[in-house]
C-alpha cells in the first residue's frame, strides 16, 4: 500500500510524481483515488491466472459483487460427502440442506449486502468531492475559496479513511463467509 502512511500532501505529490513518470510502474494499492488518477490499465488477477482487465474501478466493483454471488450460488448448493453417493440424498433433503445453510449465512450475507451498498454510496461521494477538487477556480487565493478547499480536503480524507475501515470489513466478513461456505 504505497499511500497507507502518507499525509494528503504526500499522497498528492506521489500522484503528481507516477503522473509524470514516463516508464512503466506496477502499483499494487487499495487508495482508489490514486488508481483512478494514475493507472492507464487494470490487470485482474484471479483463479491462478493474470489477464488485462476491460474497465474502470467502477467496473471491478461490480465484478467484485458478480463474482462473490457467483461464489455464493455455487456454494449454497448441495454436495454430496467424499463416500457417499450423491443418489442417497433425496431432493426434499437437499432443498432442507440448502435452506439451513443459507440461514446459518444469512448474517454474513445481509452484512456484505449492506456494507456493498454503503460503499458505493461513499465511493460516489468521494468521487463528488473529488471532481470538485478539480475545479480550478478553488484555487484562487481569497478567504473564500480557501475556506471551501479546507472544508473540501477534510470531507475527502475522512470519506477515504471511512472507505478503508468499510473496505477492510468487508474483506473480513468476505473471508469470514467463504470459510463458513468451504466447511459446510
Amino acid at each position: 500500500e504505497p499511500t497507507n502512511h502518507l499525509d494528503l500532501e504526500m499522497r498528492h505529490a506521489l500522484t503528481v510524481a507516477l503522473q509524470g513518470f514516463e516508464g512503466a510502474v506496477i502499483v499494487v494499492s487499495h487508495d482508489r483515488h490514486l488508481l483512478r488518477n494514475t493507472v492507464d490499465e487494470f490487470l485482474l488477477v484471479a483463479n491462478g491466472a493474470v489477464a488485462e482487465f476491460k474497465g474502470d474501478l467502477s467496473d471491478y466493483f461490480q465484478w467484485m459483487l458478480e463474482q462473490r454471488s457467483a461464489d455464493s450460488t455455487q456454494g449454497l448448493s448441495t454436495r454430496a460427502q467424499p463416500g457417499e453417493e450423491s443418489t442417497q440424498l433425496d431432493k426434499k433433503s437437499q432443498r432442507q440442506n440448502a435452506a439451513a445453510r443459507r440461514e446459518k449465512l444469512k448474517p454474513l450475507t445481509n452484512r456484505l449486502k449492506k456494507l456493498d451498498s454503503t460503499i458505493a454510496k461513499l465511493q460516489h461521494s468521494l468521487e463528488s468531492i473529488e471532481q470538485k477538487l478539480t475545479d480550478s477556480s478553488l484555487y484562487e487565493e481569497n478567504a473564500d475559496n480557501k475556506s471551501r478547499l479546507a472544508d473540501l480536503l477534510k470531507q475527502q480524507t475522512k470519506a477515504v479513511q471511512e472507505l478503508d475501515v468499510l473496505e477492510e470489513e468487508w474483506l473480513t466478513v468476505s473471508e469470514e463467509l467463504e470459510l463458513l461456505q468451504t466447511t459446510n
